[in-house]
Parts: C-alpha cells; structure tokens; sequence
C-alpha cells in the first residue's frame, strides 16, 4: 500500500496543488475507507520526509519528520 501512497501523494502534488492535507492522499487512495488509510500517509510522508524527497508542514513551515503533532501538510521540497 506505500507505493500507492506515494505515488498518490507525488500525483496530487504534480497536479499543481501547492501543498495537499493527508486526507486528500488518503480518499485519492481509498475513497470509501479513506479513515483507516491515514495513518498509513502518515508514515509514507514521514519516510519520504527523511528522504528529502517530500516537506511536511506545520502551522506553514517545516517539520521534523520524526516528531510532528496535530493538523499538518506536504508539499515537495524547493529547489
């Protein structure tokens, strides 16, 4: 189920979406169960985060992949 994770997350990204909520991953992979799913996201996102290939925001700004509470997002990194 990662592959499909990521591959959602880089496809809603790629789409021209600045930054994406874990529920907009999670209902593009499972719209029906898309609840259960989201703490999957959230381990693809942490994982991608330490990979430097993806950036989870809190309140804005860059958190760290290994200690993130409460509402957040992604987005890819700048470059």
């Amino acid at each position: 189920m990662s592959a499909a994770i990521e591959a959602a997350i880089f496809q809603l990204l790629s789409a021209g979406a600045k930054s994406i909520s874990p529920e907009e991953v999670a209902r593009a992979v499972d719209p029906d169960g898309w609840r259960r799913q989201l703490s999957h996201v959230r381990g693809a996102a942490a994982a991608l985060a330490r990979q430097r290939r993806l950036v989870i925001l809190r309140h804005g700004k860059p958190a760290d992949p290994d200690d993130f509470k409460g509402v957040w997002r992604m987005r890819l990194p700048e470059t």
